[in-house]
């Protein structure tokens, strides 16, 4: 089905009201009270045909969340934007009684294909797409000792990699989140990308969101410390809360070089090294501060109604001495901040990063942008390595909870050097919260299928 006569998802779901308040906000932003028609000039250039490879697709999921996106017009920084590329394939790992794939198929006239294999070749035998989304997220999986999910992602990988070697042809690879929960197999997933010259996008939405208090580093600034801060559960969220640090202090002054030491603490212990001075409890309170305001409180006093909640930390070491830790605070899944001191100033420097009036979910927007971005352009919106750098850093972490009693653990495999890059273009600025608000009802697009949407 060509693009033109795709239904369109968004304005199936949003009412009249919705859909006035988005076009008053589209016309104000120059898109005009089009902004439903397909981009006729994007037809000029040959649109990337995907494959989407996925775990589970249910309402709210993170295939459901990236793919939104690649079938219809989305938001982002204000203005109503068209997909760039053709989803024709879909391969799901696991169907459940909450299964959206199959409704989505049929509308938008996409086949399920058995294998990953055949998804890659649309049935054929030679790879048939341009990219490739491997969506590696929710599902029924089983759990490692060290408290990881064990999905499949590597698998998806080998599988896909499979084809494009048979195929002599290597295409741009999209994977969700950190590589895996394995550091062996995330390395060599990482090496394998460089050594066929394919270029790949991994890691977390969160750093592509609005920073609340407008907060820049330039290249080459010199930090003394800095802290990110999130309220989500261990691991799953860690590696989201590693990601916005990592953002952040790879511009520093030197550079990126690597992580020599990591270690993991909670409760009495992790308060403990704060008050010793091995982690910031002052940047800790900034970070906090950019959310909650000016009002004094303890670090790590109840939030509101949000219930108690033992705090843990990933503590970094980096190989250039400098050191930065992430927190876990209250229990409050949208929070992200983030918190610095530059040398020479006074007062720490704190942000937050806004999901957006709707929570997490607006973070996809921006993502699938730059997902769109690396399949057209065949480039990575900012560097691979820094997801490698924090994959690893988060497996070490585990390790040092489930294994070696939150003991620091020395880590010269995470010697890593890369230069930053810029990502301004891909994050979202803030201009769609002028656009979607929180008297508004999100959409439940695709849901016709779903007996319990969450």
């Amino acid at each position: 089905m060509s693009d033109a006569n795709r239904p369109h998802p968004l304005s199936d779901s949003l009412s009249r009201r919705d859909l006035l308040k988005l076009g008053a906000a589209a016309m104000a932003g120059t898109a005009g009270l089009n902004w439903l028609q397909p981009d006729l000039g994007a037809a000029e250039t040959k649109r990337p045909k995907v494959a989407a490879i996925y775990t589970q697709f249910f309402y709210c999921s993170h295939a459901y969340h990236i793919l939104h996106p690649f079938l219809g017009p989305y938001l982002f920084n204000g203005k109503i934007h068209q997909p760039q590329c053709d989803v024709l394939s879909f391969y799901g790992d696991q169907f459940t009684d909450r299964d959206l794939s199959r409704g989505v198929a049929k509308k938008y006239d996409i086949p399920i294909y058995k294998t990953i294999r055949e998804a890659l070749c649309l049935g054929g035998d030679e790879l048939a797409v341009d990219a490739v989304l491997s969506i590696g997220e929710h599902g029924d999986y089983p759990d490692t000792k060290f408290g990881q999910t064990m999905y499949p992602r590597k698998r998806f990988f080998d599988e896909i990699v499979d084809v494009m070697k048979q195929s002599h042809r290597f295409v741009p690879l999209f994977s969700d989140k950190h590589f895996s929960y394995r550091w062996d197999w995330a390395r060599e997933m990482y090496d394998t990308s460089r050594k066929y010259e394919f270029p790949m996008m991994v890691g977390s939405s969160v750093p592509l969101a609005q920073r609340t208090i407008p907060l820049e580093i330039p290249v080459g600034t010199e930090l003394e410390g800095a802290v990110s801060i999130h309220g989500g559960p261990i691991e799953k969220y860690d590696i989201h809360g590693l990601e916005v640090l990592q953002s952040m202090v790879e511009f520093r002054k030197g550079g990126e070089t690597g992580i020599s030491s990591v270690q993991f603490l909670k409760g009495d212990d992790l308060i403990k090294a704060g008050k010793e001075g091995r982690w910031s409890m002052k940047l800790a309170e900034a970070a906090m501060q950019a959310e909650l305001g000016t009002t004094k409180r303890g670090l790590f006093d109840q939030i509101g109604e949000e219930g108690t909640a033992e705090p843990h930390g990933i503590l970094l070491e980096y190989k250039d001495g400098f050191r930065a830790s992430m927190l876990k605070i209250g229990l409050n899944g949208f929070r992200w901040n983030f918190a610095c001191q530059v040398k020479g100033e006074n007062q720490p420097k704190g942000t937050t990063f806004y999901p957006g009036p709707w929570g997490n979910r607006n973070l996809f927007r921006a993502f699938s942008h730059a997902i769109q971005h690396l399949f057209v352009h065949k480039e990575e919106p900012y560097p691979c390595e820094r997801t490698l750098l924090m994959t690893g850093a988060l497996d070490v972490a585990m390790h040092s909870y489930f294994e070696k009693g939150s003991a620091l653990m020395k880590t010269p495999q995470l010697e890593i050097s890369y230069k930053p890059k810029d990502f301004n273009r891909f994050r979202e600025m803030g201009d769609s919260w002028k656009v979607i608000t929180k008297e508004m009802t999100p959409p439940e697009d695709f849901v016709e299928a779903d007996p319990k949407p969450q």
